[in-house]
């Protein structure tokens, strides 16, 4: 019980880290937060509680703050300083977080819209996925 304990709050720190990044590198594009953004590493506890699954959830949340904190987690890719390359490592995991939310949409939800969203976000973002990948390796990267 101790290690999932640990694993869980490990996962939420990198999650909180990642919301932050999130925020300061997607609102307004730029690297000084928005209003709203919260600087790495003071993001308030029960924010923080907020965003880890817990026993009481609904099961599509506990999918959707698994699939959240997954993203967080492998959108910590080093930046290398060619741009072509970073946009492309790291939007892959952006797309990959996507699609993830978009099948916990197609495993829980009944409205015939949300469904065919989630699955057109699903078709997009893997083929773009797919077409970043070629382009890494194509290009040695």
């Amino acid at each position: 019980m101790k290690t999932i304990t640990k694993t869980i709050a490990a996962l939420a720190i990198t999650a909180v880290a990642g919301v932050a990044y999130a925020q300061t590198s997607h609102q307004g594009h730029g690297s000084m937060p928005t209003s709203g953004a919260v600087p790495m590493g003071h993001m308030d506890p029960a924010a923080m509680q907020k965003m880890m699954p817990s026993p009481n959830d609904p099961a599509s949340t506990k999918d959707f703050k698994a699939a959240d904190m997954k993203m967080m987690h492998n959108v910590s890719v080093p930046y290398t300083g060619n741009p072509d390359v970073d946009f492309r490592t790291h939007m892959i995991p952006h797309h990959q977080g996507a699609v993830e939310m978009a099948k916990v949409a197609l495993k829980h939800a009944k409205d015939p819209e949300t469904r065919r969203m989630a699955q057109e976000i699903i078709d997009d973002q893997e083929k773009e996925i797919a077409e970043m990948e070629d382009w890494l390796k194509k290009n040695g990267k």
